[in-house]
């Protein structure tokens, strides 16, 4: 199986920005993670993050017509903004999971509502960098 993991605005921080709330594990140590149990399962992860919206539509588009099974997004602040996130999530057969590393639901009011929630197949959220390995095992023990 292939899995196509994204990340969004200020995720290239991690490690460094507001610890408090999103810990101190980079994406690379994120990556590493992933790799490992991908690789039990004979399957692979590859790992993008972008600040810009634009950049993150073109590489889902690229995942579906690439034949990526899966799609781990962590959207960041995009998903509370971006219905052109929505549209193109909701134009793809590729299953898209949102991932966010904080309980959105537990911070400031314009965070509990996600544009993408309804076109992805679940939400993980609240589980710390963890939610990423969740999101992972999901898709592929479901394969």
């Amino acid at each position: 199986m292939k899995i196509l993991c994204l990340n969004g605005p200020n995720l290239n921080r991690l490690g460094k920005r507001e610890p408090e709330i999103y810990g101190y594990e980079t994406l690379e140590h994120i990556e590493a993670q992933l790799q490992h149990v991908a690789k039990q399962f004979d399957s692979t992860v590859s790992m993008k993050q972008s600040n810009t919206e634009g950049q993150l539509i073109d590489w889902i588009y690229e995942a579906e017509d690439q034949g990526i099974d899966a799609i781990i997004f962590n959207p960041g602040a995009y998903t509370h903004t971006s219905i052109a996130l929505r549209d193109c999530i909701a134009g793809i057969e590729t299953p898209v999971v949102e991932v966010h590393i904080s309980n959105v639901h537990k911070r400031e009011a314009f965070r509990h509502h996600s544009y993408l929630a309804p076109v992805c197949v679940g939400q993980i959220t609240g589980l710390g960098t963890f939610g990423y390995e969740a999101a992972l095992r999901m898709f592929l023990q479901s394969n």
